[in-house]
């Protein structure tokens, strides 16, 4: 049986990971960008696994360096990519942000 989606705000910024807020890749990237980050983001989660099986320190440092340049060409990372001012809650417990009441009524459901 396949895996669901995750959990997305309904303003479509952030998935929710064990009640954790995750932001999302810009919606508004091209395409063929979007899919040579992701396939760049992949390649460098990979290089890292493959490092510290090989106990390879330098190796693992490069591959997170290309993982973040990645993260930050997608949105993940870095500025945000909304335009409307809002705060960036990266990594906040849903039920403590603004999204708390919204996170209680699908936390309930889920």
């Amino acid at each position: 049986m396949p895996k669901p989606p995750p959990l997305k705000t309904p303003d479509g910024r952030y998935i929710v990971v064990r009640g954790r807020l995750w932001r999302t890749a810009n919606p508004g990237l091209d395409e063929d960008d979007r899919v040579r980050l992701v396939a760049a983001l992949m390649d460098g989660r990979r290089g890292v696994a493959a490092a510290k099986r090989d106990g390879d320190s330098a190796a693992e440092v490069a591959a997170r360096t290309a993982v973040d340049a990645a993260k930050h060409g997608l949105g993940e990372r870095g500025p945000v990519w909304w335009t409307d001012g809002a705060p960036d809650l990266n990594r906040h417990m849903a039920r403590t942000t603004p999204y708390a009441d919204w996170f209680a009524t699908v936390d309930d459901a889920a």
